[in-house]
């Protein structure tokens, strides 16, 4: 269909619908171990239309480990592949970046590569009419230049904030896509004022949840994950990356403190175990299956998020917050503006000492009643829910956009 044919039926129905469009989708490692809202968002949006998940490596420079060398290597071999599908409407690329950027020439490498591999998947895959969808900043450099209809930066995170990145390079990065994105979708409230300075179209759109899935971890009938039997209770859990921002201080001291407890960290050891290494109440599971994170969530008498206080945490909006809150488990949790939104459902600790003391207070003083507000608080923020919100934002801009006025 012609780009005119199509303005001509959209007039009829005064809204231009999203699934007119093919959507090149830059996002996150699609195959990471852990699930972040980029999957989120990137499956709600198949669910629409048809989706070209671009994976775009090069946010960071890789480590000299064995991990990030095969990750380079799979990368790199994956970058010459057609396009994979991997769900319905949802076809899979590589795009690597050469993280070097400070080097000459390296922005001009990645645009010119970049363009040539997205293009020639959207050329096989018959994306003529297109909306470009950003959910990290660096393979920005191809805003607008895909010929697209419409560009959105949805951005999670305060990327420049993040471990191991060019921190002055990706906030240029990020500079860069905010002037070009004809709309901004911020996560976190506390980012959006200096979003908002930057592209006018910025609107704060807050993490969902998969409330039907955590909701399963306070089904009596469902089981705990295997791992977790016999494991000494009661059982203080994590669940996610476990990153620079993990304050293993802070679970090292709750551990010792509390010999008798059992710390179950769920997730991706991705920095050094340091202080925990050597403490037997301290679990390590490795990466789960998202599908089975109810399973071990079921099994925690307190979930926690022991974060340390960065400029990444503060401009965070956890989304394992919410899912803690679906599944029911009490909560404690650090500071921060984002969980701070949740405090009457969250036991709040400033100082290890408090976190300790909210632990020991949320195993012994919480009932059903609580446990029913924490799923509640929630339920009305659905995945589901919020990307509704987000594609009714972005068919008016289409609209504004597309049609004569």
């Amino acid at each position: 269909m012609s780009a005119g044919v199509a303005v001509r039926e959209a007039v009829a129905d005064s809204i231009i619908s999203l699934s007119d469009f093919g959507i090149v989708y830059f996002g996150n490692d699609w195959f990471a171990e852990n699930r972040t809202s980029s999957h989120h968002v990137a499956m709600r949006l198949a669910r629409r239309t048809r989706v070209l998940y671009v994976d775009s490596p090069g946010l960071r420079a890789p480590k000299a480990t064995g991990r990030d060398l095969r990750k380079l290597r799979r990368k790199l071999l994956m970058a010459a592949a057609k396009p994979r599908q991997i769900a319905d409407q949802m076809w899979h690329i590589t795009m690597p970046q050469v993280p070097f950027r400070r080097l000459p020439a390296v922005a001009d490498l990645n645009r010119a590569a970049g363009r040539f591999i997205v293009r020639r998947a959207m050329k096989h895959l018959g994306f003529d009419r297109t909306i470009t969808w950003f959910a990290v900043p660096h393979p920005g450099v191809l805003a607008r230049k895909l010929d697209e209809a419409l560009t959105v930066y949805y951005c999670i995170d305060d990327y420049a904030a993040l471990p191991d990145v060019d921190a002055d390079a990706v906030s240029a990065m990020d500079a860069h896509l905010l002037h070009s994105a004809d709309q901004v979708f911020v996560a976190s409230g506390l980012l959006l004022e200096s979003k908002r300075q930057a592209n006018a179209s910025a609107l704060h759109a807050p993490h969902g949840v998969d409330v039907d899935l955590f909701r399963q971890a306070s089904d009596p009938r469902l089981a705990a994950a295997e791992q977790t039997i016999g494991l000494p209770r009661p059982i203080i859990g994590f669940y996610g990356l476990i990153e620079a921002w993990i304050d293993l201080d802070l679970i090292a001291s709750l551990a010792r403190q509390r010999p008798q407890w059992t710390f179950l960290l769920i997730g991706r050891l991705a920095v050094d175990a340091g202080p925990l290494r050597d403490l037997p109440n301290v679990v390590f599971t490795g990466p789960q299956p998202y599908e089975t994170l109810p399973r071990w969530a079921k099994a925690f008498d307190v979930a926690i998020i022991p974060y340390r206080p960065t400029r990444q945490v503060v401009n965070s909006n956890p989304l394992k917050l919410r899912e803690y809150l679906a599944t029911g488990k009490p909560i404690v949790a650090v500071s921060a503006p984002e969980i701070d939104r949740f405090a009457a459902h969250v036991r709040i600790a400033t100082t290890p000492q408090q976190f300790l003391e909210q632990i020991e207070a949320a195993l012994t003083s919480d009932t059903p009643a609580r446990q029913e507000a924490r799923m509640q608080c929630v339920a009305s923020q659905s995945w589901d829910t919020r990307i509704d919100e987000v594609v009714r934002i972005v068919e008016q801009r289409l609209t504004e956009r597309l049609l004569p006025h």
